[in-house]
């Protein structure tokens, strides 16, 4: 990688100098360990012996057949991240266009699969003999997909799109095994060979490269800027625009002018300025962030959106993005940038910003790569005009740092202005911004103490006599078309799945439901954990905090667990009641983990539009909301 760059091969070589280092190898397994070495120190992984195996059987052949072509010049970039995610190409072959002369990209797929059919007659699955009866995306589009993402984020490529082809090779497979596959192929853009047509993969290659070394062609590949193409951008303005529930009032309105306004500024006069949007739930954060990602794409801006929050992204990219692979690329995570290049981005709209970690490492992140760079800066380096909407009440795990007095500080300590809109109007929560202050209250977050619940007449708040009337009022609400959702505090263990059914571990008497799914796939009818709040099925489990983060239902009922109680006229936390592995890490106080508890039910107690139900397994706490909600609805 070129100083600066922000595309990443882990290993690089000219076919014929990687045909010379895999013929004068002793070990012969030499190959895989030094991309393993380098795979380890550039990202912190530690590939598997599957993926060794595959690079010492997979990559010589392809070099090989560079060789035979007479293209031994052209640069193989191995294990390719693609920019701004943690997906790899398995290489780009960087070239000079046999034709034009212009600089030339195939992206090779190498599949050791020996064969392969389509599962259950669908075009774009896979099913591989010998792994499992998953069924694999079909590599044809898998490497369709790795085109286009690089056509449109690389910004050498914005006005040559038809400079990146792909191939999906499957050296081990005759046609036989899988001549199926064959009817995915569409165009000359991506093509599909085997072993059997080996001979046409070579004469492929001549057609595509001039025998001319490549390393020029692959330099301007890896320092090129990361940005949304223009192509890409009047995609997402004209999907994003034509949503006409996006309407801004009053203060969304100013705080969607002052971005713009800071945009114009910053790229007139070649400078950088930092805008902070706050408000509370349902305030209109999300709609302000959509609605900027949609008008700077149509004035040509390149702009991202990001949040720390998968459940959040996850939703984005299926919802607003409907299912388009190019218009997902647009919705990224926080830790996507800790390699940008200062400014390459003209905007970055950091929705649900109160997300932002201390620093973007992970357990994986080799010791020698901890800088202990803070994630704000990364965040802030990315683009000359870096938006944040937050709200400080939903800190809710420790080393979170999106707080405005934690931006601001930082913005200022390396020179930058900084403006911030505060957001008044009150959407979430039925327009009730009684509700909002009633729960601030309630939990002791804004100076002032429980009151009693006056009632209001666009959003109604009762209390349930047990978990068993909690759902069943629900259950109405649900039957009644109208969205509804369980939460609880993370007061209850949480179990891996008993093969396809979720464990029962919210426990109250006799009465015992599911925490929502935690991983990436549905369980049974129970939808992935990053659908809950969204996709039908959801409503039969109990959602913690992480998963109802940032999202919102008609309807709302909150389970307050004994880590949260009424003791001696106020409610106090009780943090060994808590089984969040959050709150158990060394170094967390208990005034951090009574913050993270209290910000907890805040969120929580904050997700319905109509109304929420509250039920508490304490009952001293249970008499005490009685008390408060005798004259509500």
């Amino acid at each position: 990688m070129l100083p600066g760059g922000t595309s990443v091969a882990v290993f690089r070589h000219s076919a014929e100098s990687l045909v010379q280092l895999v013929s004068e190898s002793v070990p012969e397994r030499v190959l895989s360990e030094v991309i393993a070495e380098n795979l380890r120190a550039t990202q912190g992984i530690n590939p598997g012996k599957g993926e060794r195996r595959s690079w010492d059987r997979s990559i010589p052949i392809l070099a090989r057949d560079l060789v035979e072509a007479g293209l031994g010049g052209v640069e193989m970039l191995i294990e390719y991240q693609l920019p701004l995610t943690s997906k790899r190409a398995d290489v780009i072959l960087a070239g000079r266009d046999r034709r034009t002369g212009a600089d030339s990209y195939l992206i090779v797929e190498l599949k050791q699969w020996s064969q392969a059919e389509l599962y259950e007659d669908d075009a774009d699955l896979v099913l591989v003999p010998g792994m499992g009866d998953r069924p694999k995306l079909h590599p044809v589009l898998q490497v369709r997909g790795y085109c286009d993402y690089l056509a449109d984020f690389v910004g050498a490529l914005d006005q040559h799109r038809g400079a990146v082809r792909g191939v999906a090779y499957l050296h081990n497979a005759g046609d036989l095994d899988i001549h199926h596959l064959y009817d995915r192929v569409e165009d000359e853009r991506t093509r599909l060979f085997s072993k059997t047509r080996r001979g046409e993969f070579v004469d492929y290659l001549k057609a595509q490269f001039a025998p001319e070394p490549g390393a020029a062609a692959a330099d301007r590949l890896l320092s090129s800027s990361i940005r949304p193409s223009k192509q890409l951008l009047r995609a997402a303005a004209g999907e994003i625009k034509n949503r006409d529930q996006f309407v801004l009032l009053a203060e969304q309105r100013l705080a969607f002018e002052m971005v713009l306004h800071a945009v114009e500024k910053a790229r007139a006069g070649n400078s950088k300025q930092v805008v902070i949007i706050t408000g509370g739930p349902g305030s209109g954060k999300s709609v302000i962030a959509l609605s900027l990602l949609g008008e700077l794409s149509d004035r040509g801006y390149s702009a991202l959106h990001a949040t720390g929050s998968r459940s959040f992204t996850e939703t984005m990219r299926r919802v607003v993005a409907k299912g388009s692979s190019r218009m997902k690329a647009m919705f990224k995570y926080f830790n996507n940038f800790m390699t940008a290049r200062p400014n390459d981005l003209d905007v970055l709209i950091c929705d649900e910003a109160h997300r932002i970690r201390e620093t973007s490492e992970n357990r994986f992140t080799k010791a020698d790569r901890r800088t202990g760079r803070p994630q704000v800066d990364e965040l802030i380096n990315a683009a000359r005009v870096p938006v944040f909407l937050l709200d400080e009440h939903q800190v809710v795990r420790p080393g979170e740092m999106g707080r405005v007095a934690d931006i601001t500080a930082h913005a200022r300590s390396l020179g930058l202005a900084v403006h911030q809109v505060d957001l008044d109007a009150q959407f979430r929560c039925g327009g009730s911004r009684a509700y909002e202050e009633w729960v601030l209250r309630l939990l002791g977050l804004d100076g002032g103490g429980p009151e009693v619940w006056k009632g209001d007449d666009h959003f109604a708040v009762s209390l349930a006599e047990s978990p068993y009337e909690l759902e069943a009022l629900l259950q109405a609400r649900l039957a009644a078309g109208y969205s509804a959702r369980i939460t609880a505090g993370f007061c209850w263990p949480w179990s891996s799945p008993n093969g396809d059914s979720l464990v029962a571990d919210v426990r109250i008497g006799d009465w015992a439901r599911p925490w929502n799914v935690k991983g990436d796939r549905a369980v049974g009818d129970a939808p992935a954990s990053a659908l809950w709040a969204s996709s039908p099925g959801g409503f039969e489990q109990v959602g913690c905090v992480y998963t109802a983060q940032g999202f919102e239902y008609d309807w709302n009922g909150v389970i307050l667990g004994p880590d949260l109680v009424h003791r001696d006229g106020r409610l106090v936390t009780v943090r060994s009641a808590s089984k969040d592995p959050a709150l158990m890490r060394k170094g967390v106080s208990d005034e951090q983990a009574d913050q993270l508890i209290r910000n907890t039910y805040k969120v929580l107690l904050t997700r319905g539009m109509m109304g929420t139900a509250v039920y508490s397994v304490d009952p001293e706490t249970q008499q005490f909301l009685a008390g408060l909600l005798e004259t509500g609805a």
